[in-house]
């Protein structure tokens, strides 16, 4: 609830948050997140840049070995990297409780399970076609790296962690650069056009590591969710499309790398 004063109710009765707390809160979530991944992808792209070679010869991996020959140890450090990302979805709760909202504010909830998840699959049959035309195109024209989206060990465990990854993907993501950004930006007053690309760019950015294409496809995949969530209010739907999108990725290239010609491997 925003005040006369700009700010919004706290954690007390009568508690005020101001914009500086906000601006200063939003950019503490950013850096320990979604804003971070942006500069390291960033950095790893000028890096892409200016190695020899074209980007279409060099590879992004999403999901590799901890520690490789040893299956114990690497499934206990790919549950913890799992465990930890999710901490900043941890404490976007816990700010949005200290609002006295709590994540239904933003739609992360069960109260609408079958409409989500239905809503989310649309979206996800959608993108997915056009997201994969788009990157088949983009590494041919030498715009993108060569995504590697697992290069797991083929053992028990690979199947259930890969899915695990794409659903603490799907929540980091949605909650933090949608539900939780649009709500603080809209508390200190930015036009929703503002606020849109705000959440797209930074979409678009922290996935600049797969190279250019991967920068605009997932930004112009950041303005139809910000315009989902504006239309329905929840971040459901978004988390179940991006979650079964990645699910569709990690797991089908598992599946197809080096079975089909057309899908491109290192």
């Amino acid at each position: 609830m925003q005040t006369e004063a700009g700010g919004v109710a706290g954690s007390l009765p009568g508690e005020v948050l101001p914009r500086k707390i906000l601006r200063s809160e939003l950019l503490l979530v950013l850096a320990l997140s979604l804003g971070a991944s942006a500069v390291s992808s960033l950095i790893s792209f000028t890096g892409a840049l200016t190695r020899p070679g074209g980007l279409k010869d060099q590879a992004a991996n999403l999901n590799s070995s901890y520690a490789p020959g040893r299956p114990w140890l690497d499934l206990a450090w790919q549950l913890f990297g799992v465990a930890t990302a999710l901490v900043p979805v941890a404490l976007v709760a816990h700010l949005l409780i200290r609002e006295r909202a709590g994540v239904g504010a933003i739609g992360f909830d069960l109260r609408r399970p079958w409409s989500d998840l239905g809503r989310g699959t649309l979206v996800a049959a959608g993108i997915g076609s056009a997201g994969l035309a788009f990157y088949l195109v983009a590494r041919a024209t030498g715009f993108n790296l060569t995504v590697v989206p697992e290069s797991l060990p083929d053992v028990w465990w690979k199947y259930p962690v890969l899915i695990l990854s794409a659903v603490q993907n799907s929540v980091v993501e949605e909650v933090i650069v949608v539900g939780y950004l649009l709500r603080r930006l809209d508390q200190l007053g930015w036009s929703p056009m503002a606020a849109l690309a705000a959440s797209s760019v930074l979409r678009g950015t922290y996935h600049l590591y797969q190279g250019i294409g991967g920068f605009i496809g997932n930004m112009v995949m950041g303005v139809v969710f910000v315009l989902l969530y504006r239309r329905w209010g929840r971040v459901g739907p978004l988390v179940a499309a991006h979650a079964l999108l990645d699910i569709v990725a990690f797991v089908g290239y598992g599946l197809l790398a080096g079975r089909v010609d057309w899908l491109p491997t290192p």
